[in-house]
């Protein structure tokens, strides 16, 4: 048999849905602005390994002579992006589910047995939870990596306003290319989180939808049941 249990708060899904148009409208237009001008790549000697981004990249997702709409953009909806991230910030210290999501001592070493769960290699199952290891260290890395966009983002928007700042980041290149790297660090994210979410399966991705899951009865979770409609969303 199986029941139904709380797993996420309204609050926190919501939060969670609302920002995924807002970083999809970020990257978008800051690769508008990119365009305009992407010193960017990894090169061994004068052998190029990778180029962000070719011509052809450009040209295939149409995003070729539009600086002034991403500079629009990107500097209307970077307020929105910061707004949820601090909203879901205070929601989290507020409720109390920081315990949930903060890492320890042990955490990197739990969060390798994970890796290693993952690719077969260990076989000991893992300790049951609502996030394990690697989810910890992964969604608080996330959450530094937004506040790095906004400080780094701020650095660039306003560079001669905030000199001491852009200065603390080592100048504006500098804190340019740390804003591109973050942008990096987003895409690998969404594409490792989908993965796992798929691997996952429905009932993982249900709890995030209606912010309940199916349990078996025999297996009392931890989590506090809310006195919230099934039908939620």
């Amino acid at each position: 048999m199986l029941r139904l249990a709380h797993k996420h708060d309204r609050a926190i899904r919501y939060l969670h849905w609302v920002n995924v148009p807002l970083l999809a409208v970020m990257i978008w237009s800051g690769l508008l602005i990119y365009w305009a001008y992407d010193p960017y790549q990894i090169a061994v000697g004068n052998f190029v390994l990778v180029k962000f981004f070719p011509d052809w990249f450009y040209q295939a997702l149409d995003l070729e002579h539009g600086l002034s709409t991403g500079m629009a953009f990107h500097f209307a909806f970077m307020w929105l992006f910061a707004l949820n991230g601090l909203a879901f910030v205070a929601y989290t210290v507020w409720s109390g589910h920081w315990r949930e999501l903060w890492p320890n001592r042990r955490t990197p070493i739990e969060a390798l047995h994970v890796v290693l769960h993952d690719l077969k290699i260990r076989k000991q199952p893992l300790p049951l939870g609502k996030f394990n290891a690697a989810q910890k260290l992964a969604y608080c890395g996330v959450l530094l990596m937004g506040a790095g966009s906004v400080v780094t983002g701020l650095a660039i928007y306003k560079p001669t306003q905030l000199a001491g700042l852009t200065f603390l980041l080592g100048g504006y290149e500098a804190t340019r290319l740390e804003h591109f790297a973050l942008t990096v660090g987003y895409v690998l994210f969404v594409l490792v989180h989908v993965s796992q979410v798929i691997k996952a399966g429905w009932n993982n991705f249900r709890g995030m939808v209606t912010g309940y899951e199916l349990v078996p009865t025999s297996n009392e979770v931890t989590t506090d049941v809310r006195p919230e409609p099934v039908a939620a969303s």
